[in-house]
């Protein structure tokens, strides 16, 4: 099995997010910032636990049969405000409006480039 690029990656989880209707998109470049955990991270928002839950369930599986990558940790499934997914060298972050507001996840991490995709 051929290995997937970061970028291949990043591209798949954000067609992932926007297949269940993913709002508010970001993308962050960390690739950069020496003190990073990650090469980037991506925030979306959902607007209920259901689709918070609905788009993290669309990530995995979306990845999974596009690229044959697992996440090697999801956190947060219990109560869908936030759920986060470890894939290596990509964070994915799907949350609610208020936990995203409160965390500010871009702002954190505003020392990378980040990118807002469109929403779809």
């Amino acid at each position: 099995m051929k290995e997937v690029s970061t970028k291949k990656l990043v591209d798949t989880i954000i067609e992932g997010i926007q297949n269940r209707k993913g709002q508010r998109i970001v993308s962050i470049d960390l690739r950069k910032v020496k003190e990073a955990p990650v090469e980037y991270m991506i925030v979306a928002e959902g607007n209920s636990n259901t689709q918070v839950a609905a788009i993290a369930d669309e990530v995995d599986d979306f990845v999974r049969t596009t690229t044959h990558i697992h996440p090697l940790a999801v956190a947060g499934q219990e109560n869908a405000e936030w759920i986060a997914m470890d894939y290596g060298t990509v964070f994915v972050h799907i949350m609610q409006r208020a936990p995203r507001a409160f965390y500010d996840i871009e702002n954190l991490w505003s020392d990378g480039k980040i990118t807002e995709i469109a929403n779809i």
